[in-house]
């Protein structure tokens, strides 16, 4: 009779081991070592103090905190994100992005690129003083290239902007140039911003219908 009674007893005491473990909804049952799915990140742009945020799901230290509880400890204001340095001003949207279409991408830039400066007097004045200034002397004053001028005794087979193979060139195409260099033509990247390109881009249109 005691035997029969333990194996009951026993038999019970499995069954709830067995249903503790079950997940349900929000419990997850129980969960062995479960430090190791529920990490505490420290989310820049979140600021939650409260240390039991998220208290379902506490680890199982004694003095451990929610999952949710994400500020830093190691900072004197209890910050996940260090304050900017001064003067830093805050991009707005409206500033250009880093430019990363890959270097050998023509094609690609040429389909997606659209120039955010009108063509205006005023931005194809700009443009040609850019030009003149740091293309002119390769490409020539009218951007004829090697074709003619003592242009192409120095840098011969320089094509020019209104050759067939390059009067049809789309903005984001000679932008990408400018950026990235081609062939012979070294990067400019690094000498001209975003919108400096984008006005020699557009002086560049005007040479290419001449």
């Amino acid at each position: 009779m005691m035997s029969s009674i333990k194996k009951y007893f026993y038999a019970l005491v499995a069954i709830a081991i067995l249903a503790s473990c079950a997940a349900d909804g929000n419990d997850p049952g129980v969960e062995y070592a479960p430090q190791m799915y529920h990490t505490i990140p420290y989310e820049p742009l979140t600021q939650i103090q409260d240390k039991e945020a998220g208290a379902w799901l506490t680890s199982s230290g004694v003095d451990s905190v929610a999952e949710f509880y994400n500020s830093n400890p190691y900072n004197e204001h209890k910050m996940t994100m260090r304050l900017p340095a001064e003067n830093t001003v805050r991009y707005a949207g409206t500033a250009p992005m880093p430019y990363e279409i890959h270097k050998d991408s023509f094609d690609l830039a040429g389909r997606t690129l659209k120039n955010p400066l009108d063509s205006t007097q005023a931005i194809v004045q700009q443009g040609r003083a850019l030009y003149e200034r740091f293309c002119q002397h390769c490409h020539g004053p009218e951007g004829k290239g090697g074709e003619t001028g003592t242009v192409g005794k120095v840098y011969p087979g320089i094509t020019g902007y209104s050759s067939i193979s390059v009067k049809d060139k789309p903005a984001g195409h000679i932008f990408h140039v400018i950026t990235h260099g081609k062939g012979r033509m070294g990067a400019h990247g690094s000498q001209l911003n975003q919108e400096e390109r984008w006005k020699i881009v557009r002086y560049v249109q005007i040479l290419q219908k001449k």
